[in-house]
């Protein structure tokens, strides 16, 4: 219905907004990440904006979000069967969209789960199972080096153990890594990448 909302921001609270545009005060539940991005109140805003509509009891509920990389990422949440609306805004809350993309790549539903309040191990895994086919190209190259746990071992089995650590078996995370050159975490990018291909 909206695509954005574009105006002051006069309320801000741990879950909405209120951005009064033209008169109106449209309250919009959002994230963490977009609500800190937001600013002042008294400051101009804009969020681009998801309609949520409750069937069972016709409520209507306004998301909005300051990125569309974010809004983007909600829709694909919200598109899991069993996962409403607050569960994907919890999630994008509390998980940054590289580290999602890195934990649905590796079947992390550990993480997901240990970071989503409200979702438990099953709710994590099918998350995973129905997204992992629309990550299959996914860009590893924005994954920040804070999105990958490097733990602390041998210099020369480094790699190999931040791939095992993220669910391969050590067979597939050598054979992975063959020819990848460059820093540790750009090794492992590289990895990944091989990973996915198959």
């Amino acid at each position: 219905m909206f695509y954005y909302i574009s105006g002051e921001l006069v309320h801000k609270t741990d879950t909405f907004a209120v951005i009064d545009a033209g008169g109106v005060g449209y309250r919009i539940y959002s994230t963490l990440t977009s609500l800190s991005a937001l600013g002042e109140v008294g400051s101009q805003a804009k969020l681009y904006t998801y309609m949520n509509l409750k069937t069972t009891s016709d409520i209507c509920v306004l998301y909005g979000f300051a990125t569309l990389e974010e809004l983007h990422m909600f829709e694909m949440i919200l598109g899991v069967s069993g996962v409403g609306a607050k569960t994907a805004a919890s999630l994008l809350s509390n998980v940054s969209p590289s580290k999602f993309s890195l934990c649905v790549v590796t079947g992390d539903a550990k993480y997901i789960a240990s970071h989503t309040p409200g979702l438990g191990p099953k709710g994590a895994q099918r998350i995973i199972l129905e997204l992992k086919d629309k990550f299959k190209g996914v860009e590893l190259d924005d994954i920040g080096k804070e999105d990958l746990f490097v733990p602390e071992v041998d210099d020369s089995n480094e790699a190999v153990s931040a791939l095992v650590v993220l669910g391969y078996s050590p067979q597939e995370a050598k054979k992975a890594l063959k020819g990848a050159e460059g820093s540790l975490e750009e090794k492992i990018k590289q990895g990944l990448k091989n990973l996915m291909r198959g």
